[in-house]
């Protein structure tokens, strides 16, 4: 989908996230204790070069769901080397349930980065990181995903950000306000360091991850969020896993920055003003 097109559709529902934005999400609440973290265990830093962090979450014993554009380097416009990638399951407070490193990272087939303003590759800003060994801490569970909610459905996500590295923050609710060209719209909050967080539906009594975080963006001097989809995007990950590893020439790679480079936003059509978290 072109720029404009995914500006176009944002664009389109404008009107109605406006009018949705008048339900207030809850606050977001820092996890201080083994209590307050009970049941998230399995979200985590992902460490990434020198100084260069992501959220990312386990699905398998041995697979971190996270953001496609967390894995390049701000400064040479590189994937970040798979040997600098780093799980930290349950971080806080300088220790973790589990440290893993990367074993392999693989990125959506589809996903190009066109600039820090550019939102229209959200749909499948993601990725998975293989690691070195499984996590296998009956205390560190896996958490199952699930279809896309619809709009207007509540919403939760827990995060790091660049005010909150040591430890993490959950917003237990918030809402999906549209789901325009395959991306979800959302009211949650989310800082420079929350790419590749976890959103959870809770629909079923027990958390399952719906999407991840990709982009914070305003619309009419609203903060919002933007998430990816997972609908068939992440059958195609895990069946790149199956597949070995290719090298590829880095010469036409798209120039990009890293999770914790503020971006600059630019005003689009309709009032929005994407920039990557």
């Amino acid at each position: 989908m072109s720029q404009y097109g995914f500006a176009g559709a944002l664009a389109a529902c404008v009107f109605s996230v406006t009018a949705a934005l008048a339900a207030d999400p809850s606050e977001l609440q820092t996890i201080r204790t083994a209590d307050d973290s009970r049941g998230f265990e399995a979200v985590g830093r992902l460490d990434l070069g020198r100084d260069g962090f992501c959220t990312g979450a386990l699905i398998a014993p041995d697979l971190v769901l996270t953001a496609a554009h967390c894995l390049f380097d701000s400064n040479t416009h590189e994937r970040i080397p798979d040997r600098e990638v780093q799980f930290l399951a349950g971080w806080r407070d300088g220790r973790a349930m589990a440290y893993r490193d990367a074993r392999r990272t693989v990125i959506h087939p589809d996903y190009r980065y066109t600039g820090p303003e550019g939102a229209e590759h959200v749909a499948v800003d993601i990725a998975l990181v293989q690691l070195s060994q499984p996590i296998r801490n009956g205390s560190v569970e896996p958490f199952e995903t699930d279809k896309r909610p619809r709009k207007g459905a509540e919403i939760g996500v827990v995060s790091y950000a660049r005010d909150r590295a040591t430890r993490p923050s959950i917003q237990e609710t918030c809402h999906v306000l549209g789901r325009p060209a395959g991306t979800l719209v959302m009211s949650c909050s989310v800082d420079f360091g929350s790419s590749g967080a976890p959103v959870f539906s809770f629909a079923t009594g027990e958390p399952r991850i719906v999407s991840v975080i990709s982009a914070k963006a305003e619309i009419r001097g609203r903060p919002v969020s933007l998430g990816t989809r997972l609908d068939g995007a992440l059958d195609e990950l895990q069946a790149l896993l199956n597949d070995p590893p290719v090298v590829t020439s880095t010469a036409a790679k798209p120039r990009v920055r890293s999770a914790t480079t503020v971006a600059n936003g630019t005003t689009r059509s309709g009032g929005a003003k994407f920039m990557r978290p």
